[in-house]
């Protein structure tokens, strides 16, 4: 990693309501969790991180404390601040051909929390998506799935109410819905899946331990029977520090084209 050095000051918003202090605590957490800083480096002593930031030392000293407080660094006096943070393992991989529910768990295991089941009318974009009529009712399940001791990604499902008539709230804790759905007697046949980027608002960032205004994987999916009748609508949002999608991309002439 190449480092540039400089005498101007790295910028902190001043017109933010975000104070200065968490600033600079966000942005040493990202290079922290990303690896940037590696576990047992140092980080730059106060008067540094004050110089580097054009702000106070008390001001860089409370970033320091709130890296502290999060567990990611140790500070000890004569000594310094030491980052003590170790990346978890890899992040899941899931292949784009296989199921929202069905995620390779790699020798580890997660776990499925269901927050919420009801039924309710069916709005765009959902109408569209399953192709009823607005306002029709559709079931809606609402799940977080856990990857050790993080949330990993949240779900809303809609089925047509036909299809999830029989789904009990216990069933949909201990079975993913694609198999509740074939359980019914549905043959999938197709999927179409968007992937995209978004930010947690107050109630995703509560939702996956995020702060408010984070980037946040978004994967909208729509499953179709084997007659092309869409059968589930899904909306899927993952931390993209717990959950990457990966595409292998092959050109049938054999020569890669730049874009």
């Amino acid at each position: 990693m190449t480092t540039i050095e400089s005498d101007e000051p790295v910028a902190v918003d001043r017109m933010q309501a975000v104070p200065l202090y968490h600033q600079i605590f966000l942005q040493l957490r990202e290079e922290i969790t990303s690896g940037e800083r590696a576990f047992g480096s140092r980080l730059p002593t106060e008067q540094e991180l004050s110089a580097q930031f054009g702000v106070s030392r008390i001001t860089a000293r409370r970033a320091l404390d709130e890296l502290a407080e999060n567990n990611l660094v140790e500070r000890k006096r004569r000594v310094g601040t030491t980052v003590i943070f170790q990346s978890p393992a890899k992040p899941f991989q899931g292949n784009i051909e296989q199921a929202l529910e069905s995620l390779l768990s790699f020798g580890r295991t997660t776990r499925v929390k269901l927050l919420e089941v009801d039924t309710v009318p069916a709005r765009a974009p959902i109408d569209e998506a399953l192709q009823i009529e607005a306002g029709s009712q559709v079931l809606r399940i609402s799940r977080v799935r856990w990857l050790e001791d993080s949330p990993i990604g949240h779900y809303i499902t809609f089925l047509p109410t036909d299809i999830g008539a029989g789904m009990t709230r216990a069933k949909l804790k201990s079975t993913p819905i694609l198999t509740l759905i074939s359980e019914a007697g549905v043959q999938i046949g197709h999927a179409r899946q968007t992937i995209s980027a978004t930010l947690a608002d107050a109630t995703l960032s509560s939702i996956l331990q995020v702060d408010i205004g984070s980037p946040i994987l978004r994967v909208s999916r729509t499953v179709e029977d084997i007659n092309g009748r869409p059968v589930q609508h899904i909306l899927a949002q993952f931390r993209p520090d717990k959950y990457q999608i990966t595409l292998d991309l092959n050109s049938p002439s054999g020569e890669v084209q730049l874009l």
